[in-house]
């Protein structure tokens, strides 16, 4: 039997109704509504149609957007002006610096000037950190918080799954490993050192896949009746989406596996949404 496709619009669409219905329970009880303030410091066309999806999604929840875009050839000093002056307005709840920044920038630098209670990315070390300790009481990077959904979307109880994570970034593969643990699932973190990665693939009952190298997981990796997370896009030169796993393949294998484009994606702007609210209800307690 072919796996069940995780269909992350569907999913997406309930965090979205959850958001909204939040929203409106905060503009009623506290007369407050959300605000998001986007930085746009590139000319990237990509990163342009991110920001308006972004902030598209943002109105149909009830979410405040604004966006400050700023010239490219803008010094990293006047970067960290704005997020100074962002961090000191009360009325912003959330700060996203759209990502990638122009060369003259340093990322890290960048995103650490933001106030971690702003922090819609859950990039700042400190709630890093504070994730890295188990306390999932702090802001979590939007991804990482979309693929535990779409697992527990087919099974709930993680308890005791071995779950594999191929990839080690700071954006998913780690504080995918943490929600992972937080969940006492047993996890193993791999990456390009890692020795007879198929097999240890293989022995998963829950994947992730978050490398950004297209089809890199054949089909005959992945191990039978598993549940396979599919983060990776990428772009093939015909324009398509292709994701980190051959698709076709591993499907044969898997119990569920998420398809690229229309499943992780939709999650982390839906979470990203999620997060503003966050950080809206925790600064206004």
């Amino acid at each position: 039997m072919m796996a069940k496709k995780i269909d992350g619009k569907e999913v997406a669409r309930e965090v979205r109704s959850e958001v909204k219905a939040r929203v409106e329970e905060l503009r009623v009880s506290h007369g407050y509504t959300p605000h998001l303030a986007v930085i746009l410091a590139s000319n990237d066309p990509a990163s342009n149609v991110y920001v308006r999806n972004k902030s598209k999604a943002a109105a149909e929840v009830g979410i405040r957007s604004t966006q400050h875009t700023l010239d490219p050839t803008t010094s990293p000093a006047e970067l960290l002006a704005l997020i100074d002056k962002l961090n000191e307005d009360d009325d912003v709840d959330g700060i996203l610096v759209q990502l990638p920044l122009p060369s003259q920038h340093n990322m890290g630098v960048v995103l650490e000037r933001i106030d971690p209670a702003k922090d819609v990315d859950g990039l700042h070390p400190i709630n890093a950190g504070r994730l890295s300790r188990g306390d999932e009481n702090c802001l979590i990077p939007c991804t990482p918080r979309g693929t535990i959904r779409l697992i527990e979307s087919v099974n709930p109880k993680l308890a005791g799954k071995r779950a594999v994570v191929l990839g080690r970034s700071r954006l998913v593969g780690r504080p995918v490993a943490d929600l992972l643990l937080n969940r006492h699932a047993t996890v193993t973190v791999c990456h390009s050192q890692t020795v007879d990665l198929a097999d240890m693939v293989r022995s998963a009952d829950i994947l992730v896949v978050a490398i950004g190298r297209q089809g890199y997981v054949r089909g005959n990796w992945v191990g039978f009746g598993s549940i396979v997370i599919d983060v990776g896009i990428n772009r093939t030169e015909d324009g398509k989406l292709m994701g980190d796993v051959v698709f076709d393949a591993a499907a044969e294998r898997a119990e569920a596996i998420t398809p690229v484009p229309g499943g992780v994606g939709p999650m982390t702007v839906a979470y990203l949404l999620d997060n503003t609210l966050k950080a809206a209800e925790g600064r206004r307690r």
